[in-house]
């Protein structure tokens, strides 16, 4: 097992990405290469840029690299509430997205105040 595997932050971003993958499998098919496809990407970069940022030499690289992390985030947050206002996404589904979401990014804060 790698070191990243065994981050909360890293196991929490990854069911966040199942989340988005089940919640956009939903989605019409003519979103399948426009905000299903925008969504994958920025779910799937959130662990992604975990992951290589604890492969890092550096705090101030790895820092960087959980702050696109945390950009990732960030831009999922804003199309899940896109996709909600299309009537793409349940309300219930985006309560729980945001939950989680949020969880995640004050762990990610907190990590990141342990590198400075």
């Amino acid at each position: 097992m790698f070191s990243f595997q065994k981050l909360e932050i890293y196991q929490l971003a990854k069911e966040i990405v199942k989340l988005n993958y089940k919640m956009t499998k939903k989605f019409p098919s003519d979103e399948k290469f426009a905000l299903t496809q925008q969504m994958n990407r920025s779910a799937v970069s959130v662990p992604s840029n975990i992951a290589e940022g604890t492969s890092r030499s550096s705090n101030k690289e790895r820092a960087h690299f959980i702050n696109m992390a945390y950009g990732s985030l960030m831009e999922l947050v804003c199309q899940v509430e896109i996709s909600q206002e299309l009537g793409y996404i349940e309300q219930g589904e985006q309560e729980t997205f945001m939950k989680m979401s949020k969880n995640l990014s004050v762990k990610m804060s907190n990590y990141l105040r342990t590198m400075v």
